[in-house]
């Protein structure tokens, strides 16, 4: 009898808590001289006041995705970033201005924790080589307990609308998903990744496709 009483033993891994939600504080704008065409094509991601709405939720459910990823210097409860929706003119002379390029690319990210990212590692970061450069963050985001202070500073990020639409044809897909691919490349960027070589690159578009599917 007592073996047929014997309790099973469930062997299957316990999956890991989900991870705490980070808050995000979001500067979002789009200009408002886009051809009717190209905002309905990008519907509410292009929309200067519904946008805000739309980018701030999946750009928040990026960061909680990505928490257990960053090197200490990056983790925080709360952070701040800025994202620009804007035509080829304007990223042509941020391209020229800051990156020395003629004509116009489809995404920049200035990244307010690292000053040279061309020289970063691909993600995850080791924990000496994170450059955070001070300020409030290093002091009050070195541990994620208690945290009172301002939400950690990101960047910015910047994408040509006009360029979304050009490139999304070629990718076999509609300019919103063009328009979420540029944003995760540039949001891998703030916190770090970089491509310097073709196996850098395919990690970071392997992770931007796990964000995608994910968000």
């Amino acid at each position: 009898m007592a073996a047929d009483q014997e309790q099973r033993v469930d062997s299957s891994p316990t999956p890991p808590p989900p991870a705490a939600a980070v808050d995000l504080d979001l500067a979002f704008a789009a200009d408002g001289a886009f051809a009717p065409g190209l905002v309905q094509a990008a519907g509410a991601w292009a929309d200067p006041l519904d946008g805000a709405e739309h980018w701030h939720g999946l750009l928040e459910t990026w960061l909680t995705q990505l928490a257990a990823e960053l090197p200490p210097e990056l983790r925080a409860p709360s952070y701040s970033l800025g994202l620009s929706l804007v035509g080829d003119a304007e990223i042509a002379a941020l391209n020229a201005d800051w990156r020395q390029q003629e004509g116009p690319t489809d995404v920049l990210a200035f990244a307010a924790q690292d000053d040279d990212l061309d020289g970063a590692p691909p993600m995850p970061l080791p924990a000496q080589d994170g450059d955070a450069d001070g300020d409030d963050s290093d002091e009050d985001g070195s541990d994620g307990d208690g945290w009172e202070g301002e939400p950690l500073e990101l960047g910015d990020i910047v994408i040509s609308l006009e360029a979304a639409a050009r490139q999304a044809p070629e990718h076999g897909h509609d300019l919103e998903r063009e328009l979420l691919f540029l944003a995760s490349h540039g949001l891998l960027h703030l916190l770090g990744w970089d491509h310097p070589d073709e196996a850098s690159l395919a990690a970071m578009l392997e992770r931007q496709e796990r964000l995608l599917a994910a968000g």
